[in-house]
């Protein structure tokens, strides 16, 4: 295992308020870009093929989280440290994808009907709320686990899991729902 860092409580309540930040400027970033009057941006490449790319990422973070929990439950604390290491900066790929789609496309309308449409649009809303959600959850569980307080980390990462992997999972199904309907 690696040389644990003892962090201060100062150092710890920066990293918090960092947090606290983060949670509320993600969401309020997306909802804002999803208005569909702001003003769009050009891309110099096709914005359609952001959505399989953020998909593909949300379907490889999933996978790296159960590689996470396989390895946590097998003792192997630098191995579900390097998995965490790469959900998170596959999460911050994700984001930045997709909030450079939505600020260059224009909202794409699920065009299902009957049973399959409320299938989506619960996947959907229940994909969004919990994508904000999931925000404080994932970054004050990393933090505890970076400043090895893990009995407080343990405690929260039995919430942050599931609900982390709802939303990439979830995230996958909703693209390809609507995939056919893309521009």
């Amino acid at each position: 295992m690696s040389q644990v860092q003892k962090y201060t409580q100062p150092q710890i309540k920066r990293m918090n308020r960092v947090a606290i930040a983060l949670s509320i400027a993600v969401p309020l970033l997306v909802a804002i870009l999803m208005n569909p009057r702001m003003p769009k941006l050009t891309l110099p490449f096709d914005p359609y093929i952001l959505p399989p790319f953020y998909a593909t990422i949300n379907a490889v973070t999933a996978a790296v989280l159960i590689l996470a929990v396989y390895f946590i439950k097998q003792r192997k604390i630098d191995l579900h440290r390097r998995m965490i290491y790469i959900a998170m900066g596959l999460s911050v790929i994700f984001l930045l994808s997709y909030v450079l789609y939505h600020s260059s496309t224009q909202p794409t309308s699920y065009g299902g009907q009957g049973t399959i449409r409320s299938i989506y649009y619960f996947l959907l809303i229940s994909h969004i709320i919990l994508s904000a959600v999931v925000v404080p959850f994932v970054l004050f569980t990393f933090i505890r686990g970076f400043t090895r307080q893990d009995e407080r980390h343990r405690k929260i990462a039995k919430w942050t899991f599931p609900l982390w992997l709802y939303v990439a999972i979830s995230g996958v199904i909703c693209y390809l729902m609507i995939a056919p309907y893309y521009g």
